[in-house]
């Protein structure tokens, strides 16, 4: 999940600036042994800070590294994000290591990407093919019986924290792990969208929390195979709640790193969706549509927007969203123009024009979509023909 960063940092407070001056410290350090120091001291602020309710000093502290520091804001950031995701809960005098974990699921479909509570069967079958193949041996496990849209989980980082503490609390104990569903938001009805099931695991503190940790072990297992083998036992129980759904299990992670490479890997769907639809909707093969590539953001490219048309139309019917992420940008190889180029050519589309410069990002003023670029480098707000075979999907 990107986080945006406002242009101008507030003015900062106490708390902010004591977070400021030790992500600097933390940034500047050239040892381990003060490394250790810092994040020590980062990690009881910012946990005090998000459990008294005071996240607004963290958010300006980002804020502030963010345009002035660019490695101190990483620094933070780190920091801030284990913070939230991983806790240490007490139970009968003993230390328990709680992490609050994510199995992203990337799917698209014609049709809407289904999400909402799973069956008790489905959820208990999960719930151990888990922590059969990911977790490692002798952890305690409490899965959300759901399966979440972006839409739907925690955003803010207390948020996440006081999920942490109340999932880890329930694994510890062995108790049911129980959820208020009925206040989530509605869920966006994307072609191309990532799912997730919610789970933290426990154990006591120090010992290894998944299967590829247990080093010296006989079943000593990669992150490869565990992945292999969640795979192979999670799919067959997933496939009944994803009707409809092409879709591919990721590597069940911490919180926020199964947050970002759901992001990532959800991209190229993007376009296969679009392909799909578009195909189907205007009933004009892939080689008869023209994509239109421009980069957007105010200082540098933040993301891309992709906008359709028929061949010969002005029109935009149909646009996606490429978004980058951290140092992501063309001067790596390959670069995302480079992996979007190969999703053109992998869903047929040949007609591809690519703008240069920098566009500014536009948005409906009333519905609040992305507008996307045309033919002649103005952006357009996406609109299917009225003739079109709609199916039940909105595409923004």
């Amino acid at each position: 999940m990107k986080r945006p960063r406002s242009k101008s940092p507030a003015r900062l407070t106490p708390e902010a600036e004591r977070l400021v001056s030790l992500a600097l410290g933390l940034a500047a350090s050239g040892s381990r042994a003060e490394d250790r120091f810092w994040e020590l001291q980062i990690s009881q602020s910012v946990a005090r800070l998000l459990d008294h309710g005071h996240e607004n000093a963290i958010n300006t502290a980002l804020d502030h590294l963010f345009q002035t520091h660019l490695p101190g804001y990483d620094t933070l950031m780190d920091l801030v994000e284990a913070a939230a995701e991983t806790v240490t809960l007490d139970k009968d005098g003993e230390a328990w290591d709680v992490l609050l974990i994510a199995a992203p699921i990337v799917a698209w479909s014609k049709y809407s990407i289904p999400s909402g509570a799973l069956s008790a069967p489905a959820a208990a079958a999960l719930s151990a093919h888990l922590q059969a193949h990911v977790m490692a041996g002798g952890t305690r496990f409490a899965l959300l019986p759901y399966l979440y849209s972006i839409d739907q989980m925690p955003r803010h980082f207390a948020d996440v924290r006081k999920l942490a503490k109340k999932l880890g609390q329930a694994a510890i104990s062995g108790n049911e792990s129980k959820l208020e569903t009925t206040q989530y938001p509605e869920t966006a009805n994307l072609l191309a969208d990532s799912r997730f099931l919610l789970a933290a695991v426990a154990v006591p503190a120090g010992q290894p929390l998944f299967r590829w940790q247990e080093v010296g072990q006989n079943s000593h297992a990669s992150r490869a195979t565990c992945l292999e083998q969640w795979i192979a036992q999670g799919r067959p129980n997933l496939t009944p709640a994803l009707t409809g759904c092409v879709f591919e299990c990721l590597l069940p992670e911490a919180y926020f790193v199964a947050c970002r490479e759901a992001d990532r890997a959800v991209r190229p769907y993007g376009i296969r969706a679009a392909s799909a639809f578009l195909e189907g909707a205007l009933k004009l093969p892939a080689s008869q549509l023209t994509a239109v590539v421009g980069g957007f953001g105010t200082e540098q490219v933040d993301e891309y927007r992709i906008g359709f048309l028929p061949k010969g139309d002005d029109d935009v019917v149909y646009g996606i969203v490429w978004p980058l992420f951290g140092r992501e940008d063309e001067s790596g190889t390959p670069g995302p123009l480079d992996a979007i180029r190969a999703q053109f050519k992998e869903s047929g589309i040949v007609d591809v024009i690519e703008l240069d410069g920098l566009m500014t990002p536009e948005f409906c003023d009333d519905c609040g979509a992305p507008l996307f670029p045309d033919r002649e480098g103005e952006t357009q707000h996406a609109e299917l023909p009225e003739e079109s075979e709609q199916p039940a999907a909105h595409f923004h």
